[in-house]
């Protein structure tokens, strides 16, 4: 397996050293619950309201409150609820103007459910809009400045985490003061922390929800905004924790560990600067027109992060590349970690109008402020490597089907349990030697990465579109013993039943494929 190239970063990044050590010093030595009122308690204390402080400096939160939640989806959660409560209080007051929940068009999914889900529990009976975007993401300030009078909850974003475009925060900021909205106004800022200068107390945001994880801090720890004055209602309740806004015990490893970025941030000695930063994003660009000389870019690079790309290659779907890059040892992904499952174009590019071609071939690229001019080196010379291997995949493919396949007597006293571990399958050819090893990937992803090698084995290459053509051949000589394997077990998955309709019972796979192997590290 090829060294990982990990470019995915607005879905996770790895965890700061300086924040795994504070972490660490926090569970070994100041560990009590904030809480307590004796003194490892007030230890704990100072932590966090330490952290808090920093927090509220780099954010420009003024008076405003900044709460310790478990990431975004909470506080965005506790933010709608409290806008919803809020507007219910004002109907039971005999204040009807609002009729309006607006959202952005490319919200993240956390957004509308939530909206639909506490206009739901509250029973409003709201309408819910999504505020369309153009073909470069931007909201509609127009029809914003139409609504705007009847909205009684608005959220938009800082800044998408499928495109990287930058929302026009003051230009929706004036649609609200020109039209008088008595709108309460949420902004997703978690692909802003550490990436845009923030100053919350000079805007009119009521509400801003953080997340960690997005910023080299550990997951399961986030930040809620709420502006001075601004309704507010706790979605936690209990033991009163954070003046009770939130209860529950703070998890105290996790700000600690985001203090440690926070102080990193604030030094500016850690990440990279917005220039270093864009000067990066044109060497990957580069690299992608290089690889895909037809790609087009799914968001003027003007207007994006200067570390998200979102792009698409004629020809080439979603999955394909996907799988391509992931040979190739580079991750990346197709759009938001939450939808990542659901195989479906993006519904960001789709409310932007992009055809659907390009909605069903998108691609994303992000990367962190750590990355360093070697890393990026290693990225380009790995995403031009992709591009070479689709070009000479025809080639590689006709190769592969040519490759001989040993279909020699199967061995006696197999173990017919379909599914095996990586720790079991050396000690399984070196027991069963007549057993072949068939890597099931298509050919183009095949020739992205070094062949496996097991117990003196290398693996042949069958891909899973190819199979069942393969099988009666197979029969028709020897039923040899077979392990498949993939890149995540579910293509070597359905080659086992393959093999298995047509009665060949003695197939394994590999439980997890290639991504649960050995680590190339």
């Amino acid at each position: 397996m090829s060294p990982e190239i990990y470019l995915d970063t607005n879905a996770t990044t790895p965890v700061l050293p300086q924040a795994l050590a504070a972490a660490c010093r926090t569970m070994q030595e100041a560990y009590g619950n904030p809480s307590s009122s004796h003194s490892t308690g007030l230890v704990a204390q100072d932590l966090r309201e330490s952290v808090r402080r920093k927090a509220a400096s780099l954010l420009g939160a003024g008076a405003g409150r900044l709460l310790f939640v478990s990431g975004a989806t909470e506080g965005i959660q506790t933010a709608v609820l409290s806008g919803l409560c809020a507007l219910r209080e004002r109907r039971a007051a005999g204040d009807t103007r609002a009729r309006l929940l607006v959202y952005g068009a490319t919200e993240h999914k956390a957004v509308p459910e939530s909206l639909a889900y506490w206009n739901r529990v509250l029973g409003l009976d709201l309408e819910i809009r999504a505020l369309p975007v153009d073909t470069q993401g931007l909201h509609d300030l127009t029809l914003l400045a139409q609504w705007a009078g009847e909205t009684g909850m608005l959220c938009t974003m800082a800044a998408n985490n499928e495109t990287g475009v930058v929302s026009d925060i003051a230009g929706i900021e004036q649609v609200l003061a020109r039209t008088g909205s008595p709108t309460l106004w949420l902004v997703d800022c978690v692909q802003a922390l550490g990436k845009l200068p923030l100053n919350l107390q000079a805007t009119r945001i009521d509400y801003a929800p953080f997340s960690g994880h997005k910023l080299y801090a550990p997951k399961g720890i986030g930040m809620l905004y709420v502006r001075a004055g601004s309704p507010f209602h706790p979605l936690m309740v209990g033991g009163g924790q954070e003046g009770g806004a939130r209860s529950g015990t703070e998890n105290m490893p996790g700000i600690a560990a985001l203090g440690a970025v926070l102080d990193a941030l604030a030094r500016g000695d850690t990440f990279c600067s917005t220039a270093i930063l864009t000067g990066y994003r044109d060497q990957l660009v580069q690299a992608i027109r290089d690889a895909f000389p037809q790609v087009v870019f799914n968001a003027p690079l003007a207007q994006t992060l200067p570390t998200t790309l979102n792009f698409s290659a004629p020809g080439l779907s979603s999955r394909m590349l996907l799988d391509l890059f992931d040979a190739a040892g580079v991750r990346i992904s197709s759009g938001s970690a939450c939808s990542a499952a659901k195989a479906e174009p993006s519904f960001v590019l789709q409310a932007m109008g992009l055809p659907e071609w390009q909605t069903t071939s998108a691609i994303r690229l992000s990367f962190g402020a750590l990355a360093d001019q070697s890393f990026i080196d290693s990225a380009c010379a790995a995403i031009r490597k992709c591009g070479a291997v689709l070009r000479a995949s025809a080639q590689a493919a006709q190769t592969c089907k040519a490759a001989p396949v040993d279909v020699t007597a199967m061995g006696a006293g197999q173990d017919p349990t379909p599914a095996l571990a990586w720790s079991e399958l050396e000690q399984l050819l070196q027991d069963e030697p007549q057993t072949l090893l068939v890597d099931v990937r298509e050919a183009y992803e095949y020739a992205a990465t070094a062949p496996l090698r097991s117990a003196g084995r290398t693996a042949q290459n069958l891909p899973l579109s190819e199979l069942e053509r393969a099988v009666p051949g197979w029969l028709a000589q020897h039923r040899h013993p077979v392990v498949f394997f993939c890149r995540s077990g579910n293509r070597s998955l359905q080659a086992l039943r393959a093999l298995q309709r047509q009665g060949h019972l003695h197939g394994r796979h590999l439980a997890g494929g290639l991504a649960l192997g050995p680590s190339p590290h």
